[in-house]
């Protein structure tokens, strides 16, 4: 109805000259004494051929209507798919459209081209601070002093954050660099606990894991690093207790702390990018450590990537409970 109450619109001084123009005929012919007869059977023929003629032209706009609202549709311009216009102005459109899309074009290899050399600088930059990092934790191991481990400490926290970049690099990439095999989640459950082994015992924090024989098909790197992000803000966010990891017979990871816990309010956007809520950035300025609001949101990003389930229950006070869902028909967030 919206494209015939235009159409008509469009055609409105046509139409009005036509009318005007069958009006002026039949006054010269009434004047001259036509029969009235001849004077209706002339004007229902102009009627009729009006008629016919605008039932083909609204057939025709209209199938070039449907093929414009298509290409807006599908947000592709190619001027070939386009209906060829006849009007000045439709052609001077579609010269505007070729030049504008071309502009895009350009605009847009130029950004990907940009983007592109970013990706490849920081991945770069990331991989080689790893080899100062992998060397400071050599010279500190070499005597068990309280400095020493201090200094242990930041440094793995330091290549938490180093390899935080590199995932969210990753995470931006267009390729897929999936490996999709069967895994063992026991063995990638007790790696990522061997990493974090010091920094439980730096804190004086509890770890209590209960394992089951489970094997999923996954990315074993991906998931670890999805499994090491819920940890970190796990140790992190927990002064006193400690942290409980679980396995389930029905692939379901389970992380468990007695930490700050999460406000009711805010646990519905801690998947957000740079979201930190206000226990984040309550424990950031007790603790000097500044909460990026990154960790959650690659691990909300990593759960897509992988097709698994992850969701959060968390009460003030006495801590949050993450539960990775390994089933392929998993909600991915709650």
């Amino acid at each position: 109805m919206a494209f015939f109450k235009t159409f008509l619109r469009e055609r409105m001084y046509p139409v009005m000259w036509g009318v005007c123009t069958v009006a002026g005929c039949v006054l010269v012919f009434w004047l001259y004494n036509m029969p009235m007869e001849a004077i209706l059977y002339a004007v229902l023929l102009c009627v009729a051929g009006g008629l016919a003629v605008g039932v083909v032209d609204f057939i025709r706009e209209l199938r070039k209507h449907r093929v414009r609202m298509r290409c807006v549709a599908t947000a592709q311009y190619d001027r070939g798919l386009l209906p060829e216009e006849q009007g000045m102005a439709g052609q001077d459109y579609a010269q505007l459209l070729d030049a504008l899309w071309e502009r895009i074009d350009t605009l847009e290899e130029k950004s990907n081209t940009e983007k592109r050399e970013a990706r490849d600088y920081y991945t770069t930059w990331v991989h080689q601070i790893k080899t100062p990092l992998s060397v400071m934790q050599m010279l500190v191991k070499t005597e068990d002093t309280e400095t020493n481990r201090a200094i242990a400490t930041e440094l793995f926290r330091t290549e938490s954050y180093v390899d935080m970049a590199l995932g969210y690099i990753r995470l931006g990439d267009d390729s897929n660099d999936l490996v999709i095999r069967e895994c063992d989640l026991d063995e990638l459950v007790r790696a990522s606990i061997r990493r974090f082994a010091p920094q439980f015992i730096a804190r004086k924090l509890t770890l209590n894991y209960e394992p089951n024989k489970v094997k999923v098909v996954t990315d074993g790197k991906w998931f670890s690093f999805l499994l090491e992000q819920l940890l970190s803000n796990a140790v992190k966010y927990t002064y006193e207790g400690g942290v409980t990891i679980a396995l389930t017979e029905d692939a379901k990871v389970i992380v468990r702390d007695t930490g700050i816990g999460i406000a009711p309010e805010d646990v519905p956007r801690i998947f957000e990018k740079g979201y930190t809520g206000f226990n984040g950035r309550l424990a950031g300025n007790a603790s000097g450590e500044r909460s990026t609001g990154l960790g959650l949101y690659l691990c909300n990003k990593i759960a897509h990537k992988l097709e698994v389930g992850l969701s959060v229950e968390s009460e003030i006070g006495k801590g949050s409970t993450f539960t990775i869902d390994m089933h392929k028909d998993a909600v991915v967030v709650e």
